[in-house]
């Protein structure tokens, strides 16, 4: 067959693929692997097998897919062709549930990527080193490898780098709860969203999660929607998976039982059909959120003995066992509990998402806690269940929190159940920079508020509920700042001089703004002269003579308690119920925090991608 002939059957499988045909790609990818390595045209070779990798489906077996690529691999010398192939093995290897067969090839593509100096190359080889450290034991490796991702992609034109970088990086950001991060690359899969379907199609889906994760599902029929409409384009041979999951796991949120059941029986069909641990872990969970106890429970003893024992340790580790120790401790199955929690039990503290951050599936210390009920041990539960409360707060998780809260070790049993709603809807507020050097701040649509520091400081202890921060790394933007002693005077002879020449500056600026009734420069010029005065009068003792400073950490916890105060006293001039909320969850000194209590709203930090 000649070149034009394999060119057309490949041209063919692509439109089937992009139709959603895969049965029918596949035949044709197949046919053109064979006439291709026949007539020995590499490049149409290289095409034809990439092509048949984009269909396997995550979590199946790739079958002869491995043995078709190593074919093609050996017989590729270009550091250019085999750093493509070497990555797409890596990726068939990993998506088959055997990451360490895959770790050696996704080495090579990332070697000869820089090789070739292509930074798209690179960016590919990336992603297959990202796959194949996938799990529990490799974020550390993760998070430096999606950071040099995100350096990578930035310069480098290809929409699907970019892409693949902002999900890698979502992925990590949740993992870590990096709060500010995980904001981040959600507003730039959501800009990226804009230029293509394939983007929109993760853009959507992720969204979701993150609603969700806050308990929100006003969003869920609009985004599960656009997911669906995008899913033929989005590259994926699971997105219809990733689109039953988002359905499924909006219902567990709603209280919708009889969709939980909808997709929980198709979850358990595909699981008993592949032998997908993972997905039959989480049709359980699904099943408890049906409240349909008997059918979680025989998928529970699908994984008892040595099934959790023996899962590989990849991406789909933690949430398997995540969900089926949920699933257990619904089913009251004292042996699966016993055996996951000992197995998830190094991995406290943790944050588990399924593959690419789809879905939030709770903390650790969540279901350890619970589990250490069951089995007696009560002040662990306590203290693991107090920590993961803070964990929820720190994300926003209402539904989360609000579940975990209505139990308590040694009160209630140990399985809070899926199926207990959000009863109240977490009232969400902004309080936010936008444009025009404005905050947004407030409930619903929020108000918008001239820019404080006050506000900067705020939003840095909203975005860490339960910790204590130090005022001076407040004051420094939110880095470490070196504590100095009081060792001289606050300020020399000079920069008083210069205080009081621009104080005097200021009163000429304030009568011609006074003059022109310029509202906005006299209120920018009157917080800049109370500043000011506030520093002289810190600076001078008795007689205006220069006194000596006080240490580092004074100076900042005074800056940051007077700049809180008045950011408190512009927003109760708007909303008095907010400022004092922050009143009394707020607290000031050497170190500072934000301790809410249970009625906590959730807060909106970075300004929503449009």
């Amino acid at each position: 067959m000649s070149a034009p002939a394999v060119i057309d059957l490949l041209d063919r499988a692509d439109h089937e693929r992009a139709a959603g045909r895969e049965d029918d790609a596949a035949a044709l990818y197949d046919e053109a692997i064979a006439v291709a390595r026949t007539s020995g045209d590499l490049q149409l070779w290289i095409r034809a097998c990439l092509g048949a990798a984009s269909l396997h489906v995550f979590g199946t077996d790739p079958g002869r897919l491995p043995a078709q690529l190593y074919d093609l691999l050996v017989r590729t010398t270009e550091d250019a062709d085999r750093s493509r192939v070497a990555a797409a093995l890596a990726h068939c290897w990993t998506y088959g549930g055997q990451a360490s067969r895959a770790a050696l090839f996704a080495a090579e593509a990332l070697e000869r990527a820089e090789r070739s100096a292509d930074p798209e190359l690179v960016a590919d080889a990336l992603d297959a080193m990202l796959a194949c450290h996938w799990g529990p034991d490799d974020l550390e490796l993760r998070s430096r490898l999606g950071t040099r991702l995100d350096e990578v992609a930035a310069h480098v034109l290809a929409p699907n780098s970019r892409l693949q970088a902002h999900l890698w990086g979502l992925q990590v950001a949740c993992e870590t709860l990096n709060i500010q991060s995980l904001h981040r690359h959600l507003r730039a899969l959501e800009r990226l969203g804009s230029e293509s379907p394939r983007a929109r199609f993760f853009a959507a889906s992720r969204r979701l999660m993150y609603d969700l994760l806050c308990g929100r599902t006003d969003t869920a029929e609009q985004l599960i929607n656009t997911a669906d409409s995008c899913s033929g384009a989005s590259g994926l041979a699971d997105a219809w998976m990733v689109v039953l999951a988002m359905r499924g796991y909006a219902a567990v949120i709603a209280g919708d039982r009889d969709t939980c059941a909808r997709v929980a029986a198709e979850a358990e069909a595909f699981a008993l059909a592949e032998g997908a641990a993972e997905v039959c872990a989480e049709a359980a969970w699904l099943w408890i959120g049906a409240d349909r106890l008997d059918h979680a429970e025989r998928l529970v003893d699908t994984l008892r003995g040595r099934v959790l024992e023996e899962l590989p340790r990849d991406v789909n580790w933690l949430l398997t066992l995540q969900a089926t120790l949920e699933a257990a401790l619904a089913a009251g199955s004292r042996e699966v509990v016993e055996t996951a929690a000992r197995l998830l039990g190094p991995y406290e503290g943790r944050a588990v998402f399924n593959a690419g951050a789809v879905n939030f599936h709770g903390l650790t210390d969540d279901t350890l806690a619970r589990a250490a009920e069951i089995t007696g041990d009560l002040d662990r539960a306590k203290a693991l269940r107090d920590r993961a409360l803070t964990g929820y707060i720190r994300l926003g998780a209402r539904w989360w929190y609000d579940r975990l809260q209505a139990w308590a070790p040694g009160r209630t049993p140990g399985s809070a159940p899926v199926t207990t709603p959000a009863t109240t809807p977490a009232t969400t507020v902004h309080l936010h920079p936008i444009a025009g050097d404005l905050w947004l701040i407030g409930a619903g649509d929020g108000r918008p508020f001239r820019g404080l520091r006050g506000f900067q400081y705020l939003r840095m202890l909203l975005s860490r509920p339960g910790s204590w921060i130090p005022a001076v790394d407040l004051a420094g933007g939110g880095t470490r700042t070196v504590v100095q002693p009081a060792v001289d005077t606050v300020i020399d002879g000079r920069a008083l001089a210069a205080y009081r020449a621009r104080l005097a500056a200021i009163e000429e600026e304030l009568a011609e703004a006074e003059d022109w009734s310029d509202l906005a420069r006299m209120e920018s010029l009157g917080q800049e002269r109370s500043a000011l005065l506030d520093q002289v009068a810190e600076s001078t003792g008795i007689g205006g003579r220069l006194r000596p400073t006080s240490s580092t950490a004074e100076r900042a916890r005074v800056a940051v308690s007077k700049a809180i105060s008045v950011a408190l006293d512009r927003i109760e001039q708007r909303d008095a119920e907010l400022a004092e909320h922050l009143r009394s969850s707020v607290h000031n000194g050497a170190e500072c925090s934000y301790q809410p209590g249970d009625d906590h709203p959730v807060w909106i930090l970075d300004e929503p991608a449009v």
